[in-house]
């Protein structure tokens, strides 16, 4: 009978990972936009992506509609500030993935996604729009040779972190952020 009422060793209880409780607007917001995991609201349904999702199948009867009473041509005005104004968004997207990845910054990931949807919708209008004969070869020529290629490239940029980036808001780790967070200026020589 004692050892009915012997003490047992209670299985040793394993350290629960801390959890922040409170989280910022801006780090949630980084999260979800930068590859993290987005975290959910507790107060209702998930509002954005009902209307996201409600809108593209909203789009599907909507292209029907065009696809049938659309012309097959029509006169624009202003063509030639259209095309400039893509062509320059197309230049501006390309130069600021450039240098936000030179600097190692992670936000030239946003820079690049967008310059890679620019240049697939230049490269699709070159082509639809072009008359059959010279011009359709020039701008197939293009769309292959110069707008296809460097979206890819913009593509693979969005998605993939470079070596060396950091996400915004996040701390260095190392010998300077020993520095930097001491509150001493390193020293040279």
């Amino acid at each position: 009978m004692s050892a009915l009422y012997a003490p047992t060793a209670r299985p040793a209880r394993t350290a629960r990972p801390v959890r922040a409780t409170r989280t910022t607007r801006a780090a949630r917001a980084i999260r979800a936009g930068l590859g993290g995991p987005a975290r959910r609201s507790r107060r209702g349904p998930r509002a954005v992506e009902c209307v996201l999702l409600g809108s593209g199948v909203a789009l599907v009867p909507w292209l029907v509609v065009l696809a049938t009473t659309l012309p097959p041509t029509a006169q624009v005005g202003h063509w030639n500030v259209a095309w400039v104004g893509l062509d320059a968004l197309e230049a501006v997207g390309l130069v600021a993935t450039g240098l936000l990845r030179r600097r190692g910054d992670d936000r030239h990931r946003l820079t690049a996604a967008a310059t890679c949807a620019l240049l697939v919708v230049d490269a699709w209008f070159d082509t639809v729009t072009a008359a059959p004969g010279a011009e359709l070869a020039a701008a197939l020529a293009m769309a292959v040779g110069a707008e296809l290629p460097l979206a890819a490239l913009c593509a693979v940029l969005a998605l993939k972190r470079a070596p060396g980036t950091r996400a915004p808001g996040t701390r260095r780790t190392g010998p300077e952020a020993a520095d930097l967070t001491s509150g001493t200026w390193p020293t040279t020589g």
